[in-house]
């Protein structure tokens, strides 16, 4: 046990530069893996969204501006053909009016 006290530990610098480059080239190989994988995921993921039929978020947002358009134009239109509507009931009722005070002058004129 004494010889063990008697010799000087000393690192051997040669291991740890082994170790070092080992590890370096772990990471480096760590790191591509990660840049395929997420490569793949990101295929797999565009291969999915092709067989659903699924749109890019702008065409959705173009077209959500231009139902939202048309949703007012129609508004618009609907409540001028509401206005001519009303418009037009009050120019037929009137009509009838007249026409009943007309015949009633008319079958009185007669007698």
């Amino acid at each position: 046990m004494n010889d063990f006290k008697d010799k000087k530990f000393t690192p051997d610098f040669k291991v740890l530069d082994d170790v070092a480059r080992v590890a370096g080239g772990a990471v480096n190989v760590i790191s591509a893996m990660q840049q395929q994988i997420r490569d793949d995921v990101k295929a797999r993921f565009e291969e999915f969204a092709a067989r659903m039929d699924l749109v890019p978020r702008e065409d959705l947002d173009q077209a959500q501006a231009q139902i939202n358009e048309l949703r007012s134009r129609l508004d618009e239109i609907e409540a001028k053909l509401d206005a001519l509507a009303e418009t037009g009931a009050k120019n037929k009722a009137a009509p009838k009016k007249n026409a009943a005070k007309n015949r009633s002058t008319k079958t009185s004129k007669t007698k």
